[in-house]
């Protein structure tokens, strides 16, 4: 299929770029190839486990070092809560639900009373003439779900899961901008005592965002010796990417408008690539537990931040040999930390290389940004995973997969899936500078042939959508990359409401 010159016109009059955009027409049309899986990471096999003498070192390298380098905590924060609630919701809208039909939603009901934002919950439905408890008692489960969800109450249906009432201890309550900020003051700060916490954010919330940032800084000001500096950005609109009717023709608004949607977290390699840092932590903006448990969480970050600065450290200092004429013993030792600590597999014709271009092609390989990725037990969660993968060049290396970049009728793949140890909970170090401290441009590492197509609809219309590659897996394909075993205990995310029920997210 071909843009028609209306099409075209269109494209640009949205100030759209229109090889881009033709280039994710052609994407629709022959779809993203399914990556070609080898087998899975392992202990020993792409995934490095400390030792408890070894992480005692690690942590004390890591607090020798952090004070002088500048830290930034990058949190996907825009992601809206609906999700969370779509039981909830469903039981509103079905015209005669009964708790018996909907466990979810008995569960919530039931263990209300458990959740950090019941006092506002119960504040809400006061100023409405009754009490939670009397609604608990008249089984007003619709006018309690209301109450949490709509806009005319706490509004937790439309608000983005950062701004929601996640934790409790004794008489203060909360968010997981709280728990960012909390997390940062243990392991995130940086030169000049300095914690740097930057959000991603919707347009339509950053002033909320904003107002309780602001609440906290004033707050931690009086109380704390450490210096906050939070920015936001917003998902840039120019990475939306065009959406097709199921013939891959554009999808037309009612007004004549064709319709570009948000990317995917792909798009937020953006946003990463414009963050000024010596390292960059990112974590998911629901992976946040209290204080009582955080001590595994501040442990984990450090060691792998320190895996990252030792790295580095090795990876610098090399690159530097490399741009001189190296002894064999030299040469010897890079090509064996290459392959063996950073997981580097060497091409075929790499053998029939005379000694100089194997130092260019060593320089290349070495001259990348680094990744530290921690790893947990896999217990069944659905998600990505750590696998070695080959690329359409024949090329060799570590990878972070989803599910939906998977063919899972491919034996191999199914058989790597099926045997895989580890999952990806989104815990991520990254050192985007060179040795001689420039910023790397990110997009230059990621692989375009890794991006997503579903399917939605809108006014009732199907239509096919596109997400880039994601950030943490086609975005850094071509970054180095290292796996490291965390404790399952450091992933706590919240999917459904009733994840908060779980003791890690109580008391």
């Amino acid at each position: 299929m071909t843009l028609t010159p209306k099409h075209r016109d269109k494209i640009q009059a949205a100030g759209k770029n229109l090889a881009l955009i033709e280039q994710q027409i052609q994407h629709f049309i022959s779809d993203f190839p399914p990556m070609n899986i080898l087998k899975p990471a392992r202990i020993g096999e792409g995934i490095f486990k400390t030792t408890e003498a070894g992480e005692e070192t690690l942590i004390s390298y890591y607090d020798s070092q952090s004070k002088s380098k500048d830290i930034v905590k990058f949190v996907p924060a825009s992601g809206a809560a609906s999700r969370m609630f779509k039981d909830l919701f469903a039981f509103l809208e079905e015209e005669n639900g009964t708790l018996d039909k909907h466990p979810a939603v008995s569960k919530f009901i039931q263990q209300i009373k458990n959740f950090a934002f019941y006092e506002a919950l119960d504040q809400v439905l006061n100023q409405k003439g009754m009490s939670l408890q009397a609604a608990l008692e008249q089984k007003n489960y619709k006018g309690i779900l209301s109450a949490l969800l709509l806009q005319d109450g706490l509004n937790y249906g439309a608000l983005p899961k950062a701004l929601l009432a996640f934790h409790q201890q004794g008489s203060d309550v909360y968010t997981p901008i709280h728990e960012h900020f909390s997390e940062g003051m243990a392991y995130a700060v940086g030169k000049d005592n300095r914690v740097k916490i930057h959000f991603t954010v919707t347009p339509e919330h950053q002033a909320l965002f904003e107002k309780l940032v602001n609440q906290l800084i004033d707050t931690y000001k009086k109380n704390s010796v450490h210096h906050f500096e939070v920015s936001f950005s917003q998902q840039k609109p120019e990475t939306d990417t065009i959406a097709v009717n199921a013939d891959n023709t554009p999808f037309i608004e009612a007004d004549g408008s064709l319709l570009f949607r948000p990317a995917g977290h792909g798009a937020l390699l953006e946003n990463l690539n414009d963050i000024e840092a010596d390292i960059i932590f990112i974590k998911n903006i629901d992976n946040v537990v209290p204080e009582r448990i955080r001590a595994a969480t501040t442990r984990y970050k450090k060691i792998i931040g320190a895996v990252l600065l030792q790295v580095q450290e090795r990876v610098f200092s090399y690159l530097q040999q490399l741009t001189t004429e190296l002894s064999d013993t030299a040469f010897a030792d890079i090509t064996l930390y290459a392959e063996k600590e950073l997981n580097i597999r060497f091409p075929e014709h790499y053998a029939t290389m005379d000694k100089k271009a194997k130092q260019a092609w060593l320089y290349e390989q070495l001259n990348r940004p680094i990744r530290v990725c921690g790893m947990v037990p896999n217990t069944g969660e659905p998600g990505g995973g750590p696998f070695w993968v080959k690329d359409e060049s024949g090329n060799v290396s570590l990878q972070i997969v989803e599910t939906s970049q998977m063919d899972l009728q491919e034996p191999i793949t199914k058989q790597a899936v099926a045997a895989c140890t580890h999952f990806n909970p989104v815990d991520l170090v990254c050192g985007v500078k060179d040795y001689q401290g420039n910023k790397f441009d990110l997009r230059k590492y990621r692989d375009p042939n890794t991006g997503f197509i579903t399917e939605k609809s809108k006014n009732g219309k199907v239509l096919k959508a596109q997400e880039l590659p994601g950030l943490w897996n086609g975005a850094m394909a071509h970054w180095i990359t290292l796996f490291v075993e965390v404790p399952l205990i450091t992933f706590n995310p919240v999917k459904t409401v009733n994840d908060l029920l779980r003791e890690e997210h109580q008391g």
